[in-house]
């Protein structure tokens, strides 16, 4: 099975060492049978950090859906916040999955309220509004952030290791059951941390390729219309 690794951010390090991180996670996740295809947004920003950019990298993530849908067989948006995701799905014709979407369902049935902690204040409100978008319970979720953003993280994960585990710690006495390491650039961190608390820490991008290796409903495909400007695979999928 082929699945298609996105990067939503333009950072073609962080996709690298997402998909090296993920190659390595296959067998231990009993995915075996997946080959993983790399892509990383064409334009936006380095690493998402406001709404402005999750709201174009929801356009770049819908321009490398575009143009690798015929040669995949499922797609792993791997950029918490999961930009354009039900697009992504509407457009895609195989299955898409995205990893704060794929951490929740992960995560909801092992506790009955669980942690999101993530990198960057400005993805507090941002994913507790995904949440409600979800149909999950606000009550279930707490949304936890420390400063540093994932991108920083991600180059000098030593320095974030004590941060990470106070913010868990806080969240875990606030009563939650499980954390979620969620983010591209705190991808592998999971089994460091975890010793740190307890309860059971899950790793997002681990979630992400377990539900994309799952079969999905596929949504009706998007009504077609006349494009400008689009990029010539995205216009394909659209136009008339």
């Amino acid at each position: 099975m082929r699945i298609l690794l996105l990067n939503g951010n333009t950072d073609a390090a962080l996709t690298d060492r997402m998909l090296s991180l993920a190659e390595a996670a296959l067998p231990r996740l009993g995915l075996g049978h997946v080959s993983l295809v790399p892509a990383t947004a064409r334009f936006g920003a380095r690493y998402i950090a406001s709404r402005v950019a999750a709201a174009i990298a929801g356009h770049a993530v819908l321009e490398r859906v575009s143009e690798h849908a015929s040669s995949v067989e499922a797609i792993a948006i791997a950029c918490f916040g999961d930009p354009a995701l039900d697009a992504a799905r509407e457009l895609a014709g195989i299955p898409v999955a995205g990893m704060a979407d794929a951490s929740l369902q992960a995560a909801l049935p092992l506790a009955p309220r669980v942690a999101l902690l993530t990198g960057g204040a400005a993805w507090v409100p941002m994913l507790e509004e995904f949440i409600v978008s979800r149909g999950v319970a606000p009550e279930r979720v707490l949304v936890r952030a420390v400063t540093p953003t994932g991108d920083m993280i991600a180059r000098h994960p030593e320095r974030a290791l004590d941060m990470l585990s106070i913010a868990a710690s806080e969240a875990v006495a606030d009563g939650a059951g499980v954390v979620v390491l969620g983010g591209a650039g705190l991808a592998g961190l999971a089994p460091r941390l975890a010793p740190r608390l307890a309860v059971p820490v899950l790793d997002s991008l681990d979630c992400l390729l377990v539900m994309a290796a799952q079969p999905h409903a596929i949504p009706s495909p998007p009504a077609r219309t006349p494009t400008l400007g689009l990029a010539p695979a995205l216009a394909q999928r659209l136009e008339p």
